[in-house]
């Protein structure tokens, strides 16, 4: 009896500490896929979030696109993953900006407590910069990378516009790393929000972006 506890136990750890790709290609194109919900920071019109059909999708058919284009500048919106919430861990996500006048963001989201509270990493194909943010009581702070000066933006670096790139962030306590297509562009130190948080994607204004193989690791 004992045996067959630890032996649960031991899986149940493995399955809370491991890893699982998001693909959406079991989702009925169109519609919202299980386990999401939609919000949004700030005021303007509603987000629309839903699995199509992309030809060029890192893995086929389906992706995430979110197609939504109001043109709101502070308007942020929100696809929240409902199975994982966890403290420390990291995420990645390919992503593809297919189009936005004033913005072509695409973003990753962890350690999210609600609409105005979580922390967010984002890459802007039509200012060819990667920025990590705090996202606190609904006021958007950008937080400068280690090493550099206080009111530091981000940093520069392209974002190429209908092309398929990777963003990961790697989170352990207050340090977050920021990688793009594999290599790391910067570190931030942050002590804002520190329990456990759900985890998931954003846009920003009149972007439309196409997203696959959501990958959650929690540690």
């Amino acid at each position: 009896m004992h045996r067959i506890f630890a032996v649960s136990a031991v899986l149940v750890f493995a399955a809370l500490c491991g890893a699982q790709t998001v693909n959406f290609d079991s989702a009925a194109v169109g519609s919202l896929p299980d386990g999401w919900t939609v919000a949004m920071t700030h005021a303007g019109g509603a987000p629309k979030w839903e699995a199509l059909k992309d030809d060029t999708a890192p893995s086929k058919p389906n992706v995430l696109a979110q197609t939504s284009t109001d043109p709101t500048g502070g308007r942020f919106p929100l696809a929240i993953y409902e199975k994982a919430n966890f403290t420390n861990g990291a995420l990645t996500v390919k992503f593809k900006p297919i189009s936005g006048s004033g913005d072509q963001a695409a973003g990753l989201v962890w350690r999210y407590k609600d609409p105005d509270n979580y922390y967010i990493v984002r890459a802007n194909a039509l200012e060819d910069n990667v920025v990590l943010y705090k996202v606190e009581g609904g006021k958007r702070i950008s937080l400068a990378p280690k090493g550099t000066p206080t009111k530091t933006y981000g940093v520069k670096h392209p974002v190429a516009k209908q092309t398929w790139s990777t963003l990961r962030v790697e989170f352990a306590g207050n340090l977050f790393a920021v990688l793009y297509d594999g290599k790391k562009i910067f570190e931030v130190e942050d002590a804002t929000f520190t329990g456990a948080g759900k985890v998931g994607l954003w846009t920003k204004a009149d972007s439309v972006i196409h997203f696959d193989d959501f990958k959650i690791e929690s540690k």
